[in-house]
């Protein structure tokens, strides 16, 4: 087996060369693999996630969670053990007692349910336990109790279990999301028929504002792509956040109004649990929208990492020192309104002092969740009208996340008896 990045060609599109499929929808086969399971494991949500992303292949080259070998280079070496590019762990972490229960051993099958439905099927590879604070050393460079993406890490539990997946249950998304769910084999057939030879991804999790608008209008030239794939994370969600069917159908609103053409922009979602990790996530973001068929990435400000915490523009070097992923980094800084300009321009171009407004996500969410309408110059008003009607369908008439939506939200996706 090819053990050096050198010896990998990381620019195969798909990742590793193949587009992973781990679905299972002849039943007889399904029952088959559980029939074969020696115990049930019950998963939590982003661990679901997860599954869907690696049977659809988003994740593509895993075939399932990671074994220590994986985890370990991708902690030391930002690559999995063959070489293959990959800079954030994905793994099942469970606690001892639930480990102990299945009685599962390497080789064995286990059941995977989600709110006790069967959903997927493993093949274990390996039970281990992992030092916690080296990887969080690795992925953050950084120890810091505030830090969400820290956070997150130190509640894992403290075993981890490595194996192939098989997703055996289908989720049927909901509205909206229903609509905007693409897999990367989908993804790559529409870019095919449409004749979009070069595909910019745009990775959003808020509400776009004027200055999200005139980067992606930026970064399209730069790129010179056929068409703007915007890509929505939904997943976990922190308090003040956009709540997520306001940014799918907020970003929709742009193509609706007239703002894009239908042949040159798509809204889309990947399911994903920001990890906050910058430059790291920001790497793994860009393959696997490589993955979904994009040929280019825009990376801004702050990019996957909280505002307080490190460089605003670290994940702009991120490939530096990587060999070729096969997707480009398209880089951008600052868009702002300029009033002696007279309107929008970039920090590259305007060089007056003063009268600078800069266009910051919380300054639009402190806005809305007043229910004050922005000014045209920060927010078109056909995105506000589609915010404040969802925020009234979805966020029960808040547009940003609160205790009450974490509660009551509408699930993502749903599971049909098994």
């Amino acid at each position: 087996m090819k053990t050096t990045t050198q010896e990998i060609d990381n620019a195969l599109s798909p990742h590793g060369g193949e587009l992973i499929d781990r679905i299972v929808t002849d039943r007889e086969k399904a029952t088959e693999l559980v029939n074969n399971c020696v115990g049930v494991l019950r998963i939590r949500g982003q661990a679901a996630r997860e599954i869907i992303n690696i049977a659809y292949g988003f994740f593509t080259p895993l075939k399932g969670f990671m074994n220590r070998k994986d985890l370990e280079s991708v902690c030391k070496n930002m690559t999995l053990a063959d070489g293959l590019v990959w800079s954030l762990p994905i793994v099942l972490d469970l606690p001892e007692s639930a480990v102990e229960q299945t009685g599962a051993k390497p080789g064995d099958y286990v059941l995977l349910e989600y709110h006790n439905i069967p959903f997927a099927v493993m093949k274990v590879d390996d039970i281990y336990t992992f030092d916690i604070n080296y990887m969080v050393s690795c992925i953050y460079k950084k120890e810091n109790v505030d830090h969400p993406g820290i956070k997150q890490m130190h509640s894992l539990d403290n075993y981890f279990m490595g194996g192939d997946i098989w997703l055996i249950n289908l989720p049927v998304f909901q509205e909206p999301y229903r609509r905007f769910f693409y897999t990367p084999a989908e993804l790559r057939d529409k870019f095919k028929r449409r004749r979009w030879n070069r595909v910019l991804a745009y990775h959003s999790n808020t509400v776009p504002h004027m200055g999200h608008e005139w980067l992606m209008k930026a970064c399209w030239f730069q790129h010179k792509a056929n068409a703007i794939l915007v890509s929505c994370t939904v997943g976990s969600k922190r308090i003040g956040e956009c709540i997520d069917e306001n940014v799918l159908l907020a970003h929709q609103e742009l193509l609706e109004s007239g703002y894009f053409k239908e042949n040159v922009y798509m809204t889309s979602m990947f399911l994903w649990d920001t990890r906050y990790a910058g430059p790291r996530e920001a790497v793994l973001h860009a393959i696997v929208r490589k993955n979904m068929g994009c040929t280019g990435h825009i990376f801004g400000k702050n990019y996957a990492r909280p505002e307080e915490y490190g460089n605003a523009w670290e994940s702009h070097f991120a490939f530096r020192h990587l060999p070729d992923l096969g997707v480009e980094s398209v880089m951008s800084k600052e868009w702002y309104y300029c009033e002696h300009c007279g309107g929008i321009t970039y920090s590259s171009f305007c060089n007056h002092k003063g009268g600078q407004e800069p266009f910051q996500s919380k300054n639009v969410c402190s806005l809305l969740g007043a229910g004050v309408r922005p000014p045209d110059h920060l927010l078109r008003k056909e995105v506000f009208d589609t915010v404040i009607g969802a925020s009234d369908e979805y966020g029960f008439k808040d547009g940003y996340v609160t205790d009450e939506y974490l509660q009551r939200r509408n699930p993502i996706f749903i599971l049909e008896r098994f």
